[in-house]
């Protein structure tokens, strides 16, 4: 009897210890509260299909930030030798260990999934809500955005099994709320600047860019050429989400009225990812921030092929479509995807978690690694972002305080100075990254005591660079109207990545890639416009002032075509 006992304990025992005990779960994300407009409506219906991604953790991610400053710093013996993407996905592609201990877990339940990245880092389950709520030991609920009326299944906390918190990244969504993206342009009513305010030596610049900015103003404030680029290769990509649709009839009449000079015909190219759809007629379906974008790269890169890549809202998770966007130019070909990707679209940081931001960030360094140049506006909030203004913490954007990735704030006038819009500051979630460590440094010294306790001193500092903001002229369904932002400013300085990769690839030399190491080297800081006035208010206070050298509103500054082409041995 005592034998028989012993041995059904035993059996018990080893039914309870299964290698993903569900009772040996932990905690693997949690907030206390949803992100800021965020009200919880009830709980999700459990019959609901949720689609969830798992994160594993790739196998050596350090190793990929060493291979991929190695090839961005203009100092390394392997400079400009990019990597291929067989090469990235060695470093991203999970352990044998962990794609079997997270498939186990996944079998166990009788789930399926299939991966969605080339390297099968990360893999979608489809489940409805009561198993999720199983799965996870949670329970989702529906909670509303206030001022968009968007709904969205998210939980406040999840757990995974213990034995997999070495191996999972994040589960997604889950923890992370994503507001309507922003960053798009606002339109402006135009105000000229003081004419006193243009600069010495500055007479090539029209007195009317003190007003309105076309692209003759930018060529003339920057010393952008007008001649066309030649070499086919080299592509110039523009990122379109939340429906935002480029107008190929409004891009003629722009280029009609501001590069005569151009033919009037040429257009982008139009890619399609998770649904983006391209919609041409009618045309007030037109989007302002996607026209602001065309019209602003094929208007100042001459030539070069621009792509315009329209993001659809797969699983209405704006997170989703960001990675799968970029998943998908990995997955390219060589000499297929673009040498220069703008992105003009912010999240607030609180908008995610730090899980998720870290995974997003990566991908951005994997498709860095293979030799594109990665730029996106640094958000149009000032340092309190979209907070009311009796916000107590600085608000930082993303990806734009990415540090695998070129921040680019705003300016204005022809005397340029810092656009009090200008979004830009120290992140919370990446530390400070060691191309601008003495940046900061003196930064923050020079700073003193200001807005002590608002924001992380140890944190990555963006912007990078800065470019005119201020009253562009665009074509808008058959209309020109005004826009500003540091939507205006991204395009900008990836038109001039663009051309500069032209002269480069033509002069049989590599393209630019990961900008930033070149940026902070004492050549490339030497090729820029350092800003020295201006802030970017918020939160009651006036924010950070622009400085001599880098500082959070413009960062190093704008760019100098000439002297960047000299700094590159052009």
């Amino acid at each position: 009897m005592v034998l028989a006992l012993a041995v059904i304990a035993c059996a018990l025992v080893f039914a309870a210890a299964t290698p993903m005990d569900r009772r040996a779960m932990v905690v693997h994300d949690s907030r206390t509260e949803p992100a800021r407009g965020f009200v919880k409506s009830g709980l999700a219906p459990v019959a609901s299909d949720l689609t969830l991604r798992i994160a594993m953790k790739p196998n050596n991610i350090a190793g990929l930030e060493s291979a991929l400053y190695a090839v961005s710093d203009p100092a390394s013996s392997l400079y400009g030798q990019h990597l291929t993407a067989d090469e990235v996905a060695a470093f991203v592609k999970p352990t044998n260990e962990t794609i079997s201990a997270v498939s186990a877990w996944l079998t166990e339940n009788g789930i399926s999934s299939a991966p969605v990245t080339p390297a099968g880092d990360i893999v979608e389950i489809v489940i409805p809500v009561g198993k999720a709520n199983q799965l996870l030991s949670t329970e989702f609920s529906v909670f509303s955005h206030v001022d968009s009326s968007k709904t969205s299944i998210r939980t406040l906390q999840y757990s995974i099994p213990a034995a997999l918190q070495d191996h999972i990244d994040f589960v997604h969504p889950t923890t992370s709320f994503t507001r309507p993206l922003t960053g798009r342009p606002q339109f402006s009513a135009v105000k000229a600047k003081p004419t006193e305010d243009a600069a010495p030596g500055s007479e090539a610049v029209p007195s009317s860019c003190n007003s309105v900015i076309t692209p003759a103003c930018l060529q003339a404030m920057y010393g952008i050429p007008t001649t066309p680029a030649t070499q086919k290769s080299n592509k110039l990509g523009v990122s379109g989400f939340v429906g935002q649709y480029a107008n190929q009839a409004d891009l003629q009449a722009f280029l009609t009225s501001y590069r005569p000079d151009m033919a009037s015909t040429t257009s982008f190219t139009f890619q399609s990812q998770d649904g983006g759809v391209n919609t041409q007629t009618p045309r007030s379906s037109a989007g302002v921030e996607a026209n602001l974008d065309t019209e602003y790269t094929v208007g100042l890169a001459t030539n070069v092929p621009v792509t315009f890549i329209s993001v659809g809202e797969y699983g209405s998770d704006g997170v989703n479509g960001f990675m799968d966007m970029i998943t998908a130019l990995i997955g390219e070909p060589t000499g297929t995807r673009p040498n220069v990707l703008t992105t003009s679209y912010t999240y607030e940081e609180t908008d995610l978690s730090r899980s998720v931001a870290t995974t997003l960030c990566n991908t951005y360094m994997q498709l860095g690694a293979l030799g594109t140049s990665i730029l996106f506006s640094s958000g149009d909030g000032g340092v309190s972002g979209s907070q009311p203004q009796s916000c107590t913490n600085f608000m930082p954007t993303l990806p734009a305080d990415c540090p695998f990735v070129t921040a680019v704030g705003a300016t204005g006038g022809i005397n340029e100075t810092a656009a009090s819009f200008s979004s830009g500051g120290f992140s919370n979630y990446f530390a400070i990254p060691s191309y601008q460590s003495n940046d900061v440094a003196t930064y923050l010294d020079t700073l003193g005591n200001t807005n002590s306790g608002r924001f992380n001193r140890t944190g990555r500092g963006f912007p990078d660079v800065a470019a005119q903001g201020e009253n562009f002229e665009i074509s808008w369904t058959v209309r020109n109207r005004y826009v500003g932002g540091t939507s205006c400013s991204s395009p900008t300085f990836a038109s001039i990545v663009a051309l500069l990769n032209d002269e480069l690839i033509a002069a049989g030399k590599p393209p630019l890639g990961f900008l930033n190491p070149f940026l902070y080297s004492a050549a490339g800081r030497a090729a820029l416009n350092d800003i020295t006035t201006g802030n970017n208010p918020g939160c009651s206070t006036n924010g950070f002032p622009a400085t001599k050298g880098w500082d959070p509103v413009t960062g190093l500054g704008t760019p100098n075509y000439a002297a960047l082409r000299t700094a590159l041995g052009l």
